[in-house]
């Protein structure tokens, strides 16, 4: 871990940079093995820049969902800035992001599922960070007695969750890359769903800053409300043809 303040918010954020560069070389090498054009392609630039725009949008608000003590500490000016991020908010933002671009250019073409490993790909490398930051980052676990446990630096052993988290985006996103769908955004359609169910659950195993009904955090209720409105779009294309023939 590192024990720096300063250190850890540096090796974090150069992490997080890393992860999406390496996310989007990645997406830029599916594109080519797909014959569908570079990344600044007429088509394929609006979806980036929608994804960008989207992501980042999305990835404050819901943070600020996460900790509405915060919003109260920059009314009162004691916050200047919009702190901290959330990877949920990010996905949904891109999400959104991506399909406005594609309404604006016109596009009907699924783009989703050349995203899926990259993304998976950049949240792993972009947990590691979260994982040296320590303490100097929110996304550690409740104490544990378990053999997994981690002494962030305080001398209690905590649930690793940024390691079960690279676990897990690397597990679904190489599974659902290697599957064949002949439903065109399926894959995507299930990462995403996969996600946002695993955040749901393993943020019972973290601290929650601030208590929404039934003792739930921000990101568990947005991953919540995400999920009712995707599932119908998930259950849809899975019942379509999901197999392509050899």
């Amino acid at each position: 871990m590192i024990a720096d303040a300063a250190t850890a918010a540096w090796a974090h954020s150069a992490l997080a940079y890393a992860g999406m560069g390496l996310g989007a070389a990645l997406w830029r090498a599916t594109l080519r093995r797909q014959h569908r054009g570079g990344a600044l392609a007429p088509g394929n630039f609006g979806v980036l820049v929608g994804l960008l725009i989207g992501a980042a949008l999305g990835n404050k608000a819901v943070f600020l969902i996460e900790r509405p003590d915060l919003v109260l500490q920059m009314w009162r000016g004691s916050v200047l800035v919009f702190p901290g991020q959330s990877i949920v908010g990010g996905l949904l933002g891109g999400l959104l992001g991506v399909e406005i671009a594609k309404k604006l250019t016109g596009q009907t073409r699924s783009t989703g599922d050349a995203m899926v490993l990259p993304i998976a790909i950049g949240l792993a490398i972009g947990r590691v960070g979260c994982f040296l930051a320590g303490l100097h980052d929110d996304t550690y676990g409740l104490p544990t007695t378990t053999p997994f446990g981690v002494d962030f630096g305080d001398g209690v052993p905590r649930h690793p969750t940024q390691l079960y988290e690279i676990v897990v985006v690397l597990a679904l996103g190489v599974s659902l890359q290697r599957t064949r769908f002949a439903t065109p955004g399926l894959a995507f359609k299930l990462f995403l769903s996969g996600y946002l169910l695993w955040r749901f659950l393993v943020e019972f195993l973290k601290p929650v800053p601030v208590a929404y009904p039934l003792g739930l955090s921000g990101i568990q209720w947005t991953c919540l409300v995400a999920l009712a409105f995707y599932a119908p779009l998930v259950t849809r294309a899975w019942r379509q043809p999901t197999l392509a023939k050899p």
